[in-house]
């Protein structure tokens, strides 16, 4: 897939990305910072900022003057916050898309942030922070990460604050972020699509050319080291209890990226994977059951991930574990080998079919990496990883002193039973 960058004088940088064949166009500005560029007391703010940028520009003075118009353009858009990036996106038909951009662009480059709508807003955060709390399955991620990097870095704290933070805050408190952290160098502009290149060249450069440059922030690195498996419960009443099992690895600049990309689709990428077979298909413990990788500069993790009845917790653990220990002894077979680079060919066919997808693609990894790896490269990249890899690896992060549990649910009472049986 052909794309096209560009540096304005000021540092930011555009990325066009051409896609003829489509009827849509995806513009998306994306931020290199997150949580992890917030210190303790900050917590909270990126996501409260991102929030804040839909709440009037001197030219759209409310959140309706916004949403009405882009919703007027047949527009699909939306923000989210992560720890490392932050993106604010407008998806449109084709021939809207510079209509589009104006509004997108107007709301990041001027917005207002007025102290009534952050004040406001702290309501609305606090709502969402109750909602994240009765949804477990998506409240363990978070816990299991506190897990992992500790409360006190950055990478363990949630990104969406604590209650107290998020009521606190102030308007001098965004603008300070905004100086340090949404500076033009730290900054990427990505459109995909069908759209007029030169025409969105232009409105880029007439939009963000006046943008203060700065330098990107600095954040603090992961450099922790564990000593043996650690277990973290949140008791609580549930219909289900969740939990994640997994491990550190390498960053996404790691030499294994793509091994544990592969290991992680041949024990839990689909339907005909390891723990799909064992956990739901042969004892039906499990509606869902997934191993996951994710990554950071500098660290990452694997993991498995499902919901379970409380009594059937410790049994889905061992078959998680077993799994894990009998790939590192054993290795994986030609056939689910085969059949996990098949699917990993096909997953990255589809995310490069729709305009969104791909600006995110690109944009993110402009934003966070400094480069980009097109498809055809990943596609490269993952054939040359070998089924000696994938054990060689399994061995390698497959370690009790390296093991990691979170838990959502009604087991505290089961704490030193989980934590012995906590091992390969």
């Amino acid at each position: 897939m052909d794309y096209k960058k560009y540096t304005l004088k000021n540092g930011l940088r555009v990325v066009l990305v051409p896609m003829k064949e489509v009827t849509t166009a995806t513009a998306l500005i994306c931020v290199g910072t997150g949580s992890r560029f917030e210190d303790k007391h900050e917590n909270g703010l990126a996501h409260f900022l991102e929030h804040m940028f839909f709440k009037g520009t001197k030219k759209r003075p409310k959140t309706m003057n916004i949403t009405k118009e882009l919703d007027a353009l047949g527009s699909q858009h939306n923000a989210y916050t992560g720890k490392d990036r932050t993106g604010y996106y407008t998806k449109v038909p084709s021939g809207k898309i510079i209509d589009a951009m104006d509004v997108l662009n107007d709301l990041f480059v001027n917005s207002t942030f007025k102290s009534a709508e952050i004040k406001k807003e702290s309501g609305t955060i606090v709502q969402e922070i109750n909602m994240y709390e009765d949804m477990p399955s998506r409240l363990v991620y978070d816990i299991f990460e506190t897990l992992l990097y500790g409360k006190d870095h950055p990478l363990g704290r949630e990104i969406i604050g604590t209650k107290k933070n998020v009521t606190g805050f102030v308007r001098k408190d965004f603008i300070t972020y905004l100086e340090r952290c949404y500076t033009a160098q730290n900054t990427v502009v990505c459109v995909a699509g069908n759209f007029p290149q030169g025409k969105v060249l232009k409105k880029i450069r007439e939009d963000f050319g006046q943008m203060r440059a700065g330098d990107k922030p600095a954040y603090e690195i992961y450099v922790g080291m564990q000593e043996c498996a650690a277990l973290k419960i949140k008791d609580k009443k549930t219909d289900q209890t969740h939990f994640m099992v997994g491990v550190h690895t390498g960053g996404f600049n790691h030499k294994d990226r793509y091994v544990l990309s592969m290991l992680a689709n041949i024990l839990g990428g689909g339907m005909s994977s390891r723990l799909w077979e064992e956990v739901r298909e042969k004892r039906g413990l499990a509606y869902s059951v997934q191993a996951i990788v994710d990554f950071y500069p500098e660290t990452g993790f694997f993991a498995a991930k499902a919901g379970v009845e409380h009594e059937n917790l410790v049994q889905t653990l061992q078959i998680i574990l077993k799994e894990m220990k009998k790939i590192a002894t054993n290795g994986a077979t030609k056939e689910e080998f085969d059949r996990a680079r098949s699917g990993f060919e096909g997953r990255l066919a589809f995310s490069m079919e729709t305009s969104d997808t791909v600006a995110s693609n690109f944009a993110e990894q402009e934003a966070v990496r400094g480069d980009i790896i097109v498809p055809t490269e990943s596609l490269k990249r993952i054939h040359k990883v070998t089924r000696g890899d994938i054990q060689r690896v399994a061995k390698e992060i497959f370690v009790r002193e390296n093991l990691n549990c979170a838990i959502i649910g009604p087991q505290k009472k089961n704490e030193k039973a989980i934590k012995n049986m906590l091992k390969f």
